[in-house]
């Protein structure tokens, strides 16, 4: 992976692009020929309700659901195909798939449709991936994800609103989290370390330039034997024309590294 995200190209905008079509090409036709496809929602604790796992992020029983959720949807797919593009086909896979069967577990006896336990999964994700990560790029994405999303978490609870699943949208938070830990960060996040203080494992007392300083921030002259016959010689002579210079192949504080 390349040391920092991939430029905007066509290729970032189609996926999301191809999902927000395919959820409203299912709308279209559940409305036109009434096919209640909310029967294939996911349906707790039943065999049956267990094709809501796959099917139930694409089935919508409003515009208002719908256009909520691909609002949702198309801005937070861009900003998953474009700071993690290579976990993304893994974040929506285990995303649908572990969301899903917590919705299955925990939920009310009733159907469940809707993208909405992806993009909290979504949110979940990048929140806590962004964190986690230190790269101020991925920070940044997390910052604006709360002054964005921030509120969502209130719908996590029940109670909160009449006929939304809090039971999916808390399943695909905790289903975030998990993702979180589970898939490693993005190579780009590890590889923008121009020195080595600026890295979270730098350890001061191990750097050798840091060695030279005492703890008062006072510069350390160590003494170093002269390994130089002629210097050795000649380095009491008050008439020579230069000090020895001595050089080492191996950094110190008062050596040069030849």
């Amino acid at each position: 992976m390349d040391s920092k995200p991939s430029p905007i190209s066509a290729d970032i905008v189609l996926l999301p692009i191809v999902f927000l079509m395919v959820i409203w090409l299912v709308y279209w036709m559940d409305w036109k020929d009434y096919l209640q496809l909310y029967q294939y929602g996911v349906y707790p604790r039943s065999l049956k309700g267990l094709r809501g796992v796959i099917f139930s992020p694409f089935i919508h029983g409003g515009l208002r659901h719908l256009y909520n959720n691909s609002v949702a949807l198309l801005a937070l797919l861009l900003m998953l195909q474009y700071f993690y593009k290579g976990l993304v086909w893994k974040v929506l896979g285990w995303g649908i798939l572990l969301s899903g069967l917590g919705t299955w577990l925990i939920a009310r006896e009733s159907y469940h449709i809707g993208a909405s336990g992806l993009i909290y999964v979504l949110v979940s994700f990048m929140f806590f991936k962004g964190l986690l990560s230190r790269y101020y790029r991925l920070v940044s994405l997390s910052l604006l994800i709360v002054v964005f999303y921030g509120s969502m978490v209130w719908y996590m609870f029940p109670d909160i609103e009449d006929g939304i699943s809090w039971e999916g949208h808390l399943s695909g938070f905790v289903t975030g989290l998990i993702l979180t830990l589970f898939l490693k960060t993005p190579t780009y996040a590890q590889r923008v370390y121009k020195f080595e203080w600026q890295r979270p494992d730098y350890n001061s007392e191990e750097d050798p330039f840091m060695k030279c300083f005492d703890e008062d921030g006072n510069f350390i002259i160590i003494p170093k034997e002269l390994d130089d016959e002629h210097w050795k010689s000649n380095s009491t002579n008050p008439y020579r024309v230069t000090l020895p210079v001595v050089y080492s192949t191996t950094y110190t504080c008062n050596s040069f590294t030849k």
